[in-house]
């Protein structure tokens, strides 16, 4: 099939914008629902009023209804994903439109909220089930590391906008949790086995068990073998990986008000490189207590401990990271009207970089990262319907000090209906790659370029605006609008020191960027949903008065993204999902190359009979190859799952 020109790209966004959005205005169809076999009851598919009843944890740290929380957040089910074909977490998060998710190579995504995407997007931050992988050294997430068991995920919270008054730095343009079912949700045993043309072999399997009356577990493993990419003259571009983990989780429920969980996971894998294979490993262990006084107040104690290692092949480098995390929370009401959040935490990030050679430096090579926490927040009910949600973090890092990120928020809510107003400060605070990095690595002569890391760099710092709608106008149907115009300042850029050729990293850039998210669902039939999303994006980064040196290559963000998925239930056991996307052009900045505007599509097909599912699965079908960052070019693929639950 031929890739349909930059215009017909337009047109087609356009065109599900449309579709979806006059579905909305259409009666619901008065049509039976067709006999569907019953599923697994963590299987089925929630109706939209349990969609927006969904509690999230990410706006306040605290369980609260999606309709009405007071942030432009995104919820993907486990459902969702599982109805997508996506086979990790990176293609998971293509189900949200208020998310820029590119995959640069075999092993290498690039995902990034409200702009500056690149191959460092160092300002969002993620966890997985309340753990921090957000890695210090570059100040990004290595995706290749995080092999969730898509199965055993219960949802997908994700925020879009700063979170750093709640959980710190670096939440900066977007949050991201990844969060698990507790081993009671996974109380079978679970395998599963699929075998295609990219993702050329992945095998999984978990049991779960109870011990007593109040303690459950799981414990599972998976292995995947994923092909390389193609070169631009059709070639094998030599990045395929494997990786295979395992891991464990246990809750107990002591007493009726206390809950703990201890959960854990160890990996290893190889990715291929032209110069060789480089390898990858870790382990993460964490625990948790929360403890209920009231209905109105609860506190909460976690602990983890976080290693990973990651070889970089031909340079000869790597980065062994080590991170010790302990986190308290207490919440509680004064009088009636009060909600009070407060939390204190403490992070040290033990970091080995070893990649001094003549080529590049990282010096010191060793370096202890210590992180100090303090938050207060205040929900406020004013009136019947306004709710004032005041806060701020107070942290302390070893590179720029003292830092502070405050937000006043603001919602008025009636019969599922919620009109939202923030203002937020938030900071990206400097890593290792900004203040240590040296290229060469040893002292070169005067005449000759070179880079050195910023030693007097200070954190990047935002103010944003925000205002938002979230509705729903029939019971079958659920939407949400989200504008923002963000403020930047202290921005990354990298300037010539006066009279020399040493260009040093510094804080010499600023801008703004403004935009509007949309996400939608409709409950078109008993069977039939379809999700949609559009984002509109622009942005305006400048070197700072006084400066000379182009800012381009601080992201390249897509001005418009769109998504359709279709979810529908076909006659008795079958399932037929197709997911389709456009991506607005990438133009060409400093140090990337312009990839042109794309749509492609994926297909599930799926039977099920009793406890065996068999499900074909198509990804990006809409032309054989395409890029979507760089020049390395994604193939069209298919891969067959065949999945037992017992």
């Amino acid at each position: 099939m031929n890739f349909p020109p930059y215009g017909c790209h337009r047109f087609i966004g356009v065109l599900f914008i449309f579709l979806f959005t006059t579905s909305l205005l259409l009666p619901r169809m008065g049509v039976a629902q067709q006999e569907v076999t019953e599923m697994p009851e963590d299987l089925k598919r929630l109706s939209i009023e349990e969609l927006m009843d969904i509690e999230v944890n990410l706006v306040s740290r605290t369980p609260q209804k999606l309709s009405e929380a007071a942030s432009a957040v995104q919820v993907i089910t486990g459902e969702a994903i599982r109805r997508s074909g996506a086979t990790n977490i990176p293609e998971a998060l293509r189900l949200v439109t208020n998310l820029q998710v590119a995959q640069y190579n075999a092993n290498t995504w690039i995902i990034s909220s409200r702009g500056f995407n690149t191959i460092f997007a160092n300002k969002l931050l993620v966890m997985i089930d309340g753990r921090t992988v957000y890695t210090p050294f570059f100040g990004g997430v290595l995706w290749e590391l995080q092999n969730v068991l898509l199965e055993d995920v219960e949802r997908i919270e994700v925020v879009s906008g700063p979170g750093g008054t709640l959980w710190g730095a670096n939440a900066v343009n977007g949050v991201i949790n990844i969060v698990t079912k507790s081993s009671a949700q996974t109380q079978r045993t679970y395998a599963a086995a699929s075998v295609g043309t990219f993702v050329r072999d992945r095998l999984a399997a978990r049991y779960g068990g109870r011990i007593g009356k109040n303690l459950t577990y799981r414990v599972y493993g998976q292995h995947m073998d994923r092909n390389p990419t193609l070169m631009p003259d059709g070639s094998d571009s030599q990045d395929a990986w494997r990786i295979t983990q395992g891991g464990f989780r246990a809750d107990w429920t002591p007493t009726a008000a206390d809950v703990l969980t201890f959960q854990g996971d160890l990996y290893g894998g190889i990715r291929k490189t032209a110069g060789g294979n480089s390898g990858l490993n870790g382990e993460n262990v964490l625990g948790r207590w929360k403890h209920t006084l009231s209905n109105r107040s609860d506190l909460s104690l976690q602990l983890y401990y976080d290693r990973y290692f990651r070889s970089d092949v031909p340079s000869g480098g790597s980065d062994e990271m080590k991170t010790y995390d302990v986190d308290f929370q207490h919440r509680f009401a004064v009088k009636e009207r009060h909600q009070v959040l407060w939390g204190a935490g403490y992070r040290l990030s033990s970091d080995d970089a070893h990649f001094q050679s003549d080529a590049i430096g990282i010096i010191p090579r060793f370096r202890k990262l210590p992180l100090y926490t303090a938050f207060l927040q205040d929900e406020i009910q004013v009136g019947e319907r306004i709710r004032l949600i005041v806060g701020t973090k107070f942290l302390h890092n070893v590179y720029s000090g003292f830092e502070i990120q405050p937000s006043v928020r603001m919602a008025w809510t009636r019969e599922g209906t919620t009109v939202w107003s923030a203002v937020s400060r938030a900071v990206r605070t400097p890593t290792r790659l900004d203040v240590d990095y040296f290229l060469p690595a040893y002292p070169v002569p005067a005449d000759k370029p070179s880079v050195a890391g910023g030693p007097d760099f200070v954190s990047e710092k935002l103010v944003a605006y925000e205002l938002g709608y979230r509705l729903q106008p029939t019971p079958y149907s659920s939407l949400s609008l989200a504008g923002f115009y963000n403020v930047y300042r202290d921005v990354y850029s990298v300037e010539a020191l006066p009279n020399t050729l040493t260009y040093q990293i510094q804080n010499g850039s600023e801008g703004e960027s403004w935009g509007v998210e949309f996400a939608g669902n409709y409950q078109v039939l008993p069977q039939w949903r379809l999700r949609s999303g559009y984002t509109y994006f622009m942005k305006d980064l400048r070197a700072k008065p006084g400066r000379n040196f182009d800012p381009s290559y601080l992201g390249n963000d897509a001005r418009h993204q769109v998504l359709l998925h279709s979810i529908l239930d076909l006659y008795r056991n079958w399932q037929l999902d197709v997911k389709g996307r456009y991506l607005d052009q990438l133009p060409q900045t400093f140090a990337t190359i312009r990839v042109p505007a794309y749509f492609t599509m994926d297909a599930r097909l799926a039977y099920t009979l009793g406890p065996v599912e068999l499900s074909i699965v198509g990804q990006n079908l809409w032309k054989k190859q395409h890029a979507e960052f760089g020049p390395l070019l994604i193939p069209r693929s298919v891969y067959v799952k065949l999945v037992g639950r017992f």
